[in-house]
């Protein structure tokens, strides 16, 4: 890198700061955070738990928030001070250091970016995710069960927890459904950038002839709602089946009914659940994917209904992303457009700049 590249580097990202700042508003941010301390100063305050522990989830939002903003605009501040300095003073060596972390500074502002873009109402929720394989048999199964291991070494890079809800193990290979819960901070503001169809294209281990074949399969994700959210769900707006569980579980899982597939007739949308030997828990669980699955329909509606998007284009068919294995290498996300030839790593996991990089380019 030399002075004129550093230069514009330091433009480019005292821009982005200035646009951050437009967005976050620190002014309001600082206010909000006094109006919270003056409601904690109050004697009733804490008397109420539940609206307690909201205001103090908000608050350790903005307060987080704040702090990255800040200290993304001080250390670049900080940066380009000393870089005019050591300019005037002909100090080679500072210069070449600062070149050496431009790489770390521009990280920096990128993950304050990412924070903005992970500040809606229901970021910082956990994710319900269902994964569901395309026609194609044993192929797209294959690939659904690839695409599950991928979020599970997600989830573990990221140090969240996953719950399994419902696992259907495929006729030959791979899964013929799943569901999970994936839990930690902003787990569904990351997993929402992977709502869609993802494909797949490799030489299928599966044909004897090595043909290249190509399987799709779609990712769904929704936030998990609060228990306090209003979404009303009338018995006769569902249909109940109860099922027995398969896969491992023990003999009380196999031998008794305890699985729950819950169909809501009016959407359509079907949710099940065998995670517990209780039927009644996994029915619980099993509405509370619904109500999820709901709330992120009418969410999709607004949002369309803004950008004016008629309701037939509102759902999961969109191909958001192609890994393709044969006869090149590469990872593509449609959104952002950027290609990522580490296609073994993303596969194992590393996925975060892939996502990182569909929430800016979609901002």
């Amino acid at each position: 890198m030399d002075s004129y590249e550093y230069g514009e580097l330091l433009n480019k990202l005292t821009t982005k700061i200035d646009n951050i700042k437009q967005i976050v508003n620190p002014y309001e941010i600082e206010n909000k955070l006094a109006d919270i301390a003056t409601q904690e100063s109050s004697e009733d305050f804490w008397s109420d738990a539940k609206k307690a522990g909201v205001v103090q989830k908000e608050k350790n939002r903005l307060t987080s928030l704040l702090k990255r903003y800040n200290n993304a605009k001080d250390t670049l501040e900080d940066t380009k001070e000393l870089y005019e300095m050591s300019k005037e003073e002909g100090d080679e060596d500072s210069i070449s250091e600062l070149f050496d972390d431009a790489g770390s500074l521009e990280e920096l502002v990128i993950k304050l970016e990412v924070a903005v873009m992970l500040s809606g109402e229901d970021d910082a929720n956990n994710a319900i995710v269902s994964i569901h394989p395309g026609a194609g048999g044993t192929e797209s199964q294959d690939w659904a069960n690839m695409l599950y291991r991928m979020y599970l070494r997600w989830a573990e890079r990221m140090n969240f927890k996953v719950e399994e809800l419902d696992y259907q193990v495929g006729d030959e290979a791979g899964i013929k459904d799943v569901s999970f819960i994936v839990k930690g901070e902003n787990a569904y503001g990351y997993l929402k950038a992977e709502n869609g169809i993802h494909r797949l294209v490799r030489i299928s281990p599966f044909d004897s002839n090595a043909k290249r074949h190509t399987s799709f399969s779609s990712v769904m994700v929704s936030p998990e709602v609060d228990d306090d959210i209003d979404i009303e769900i009338e018995d006769r707006d569902i249909r109940v089946d109860t099922y027995r569980a398969s896969g491992a579980g023990g003999q009380h899982v196999n031998k008794t009914d305890s699985a729950i597939r819950i169909t809501h007739i009016q959407t359509g949308i079907v949710v099940q659940c065998q995670n517990d030997r209780s039927q009644h828990k996994n029915r619980s669980s099993a509405m509370k994917m619904l109500k999820s699955r709901l709330y992120e329909l009418e969410l999709e509606k607004q949002k369309a209904e803004k950008a004016g998007i008629s309701k037939s284009e509102i759902g999961w068919g969109h191909q958001i992303r192609s890994y393709v294995l044969q006869p090149y290498r590469q990872v593509k996300d449609t959104r952002s457009n950027i290609p990522y030839s580490n296609v073994d790593a993303i596969l194992d996991g590393d996925i975060t700049k892939v996502i990182e990089d569909v929430l800016i380019a979609t901002a």
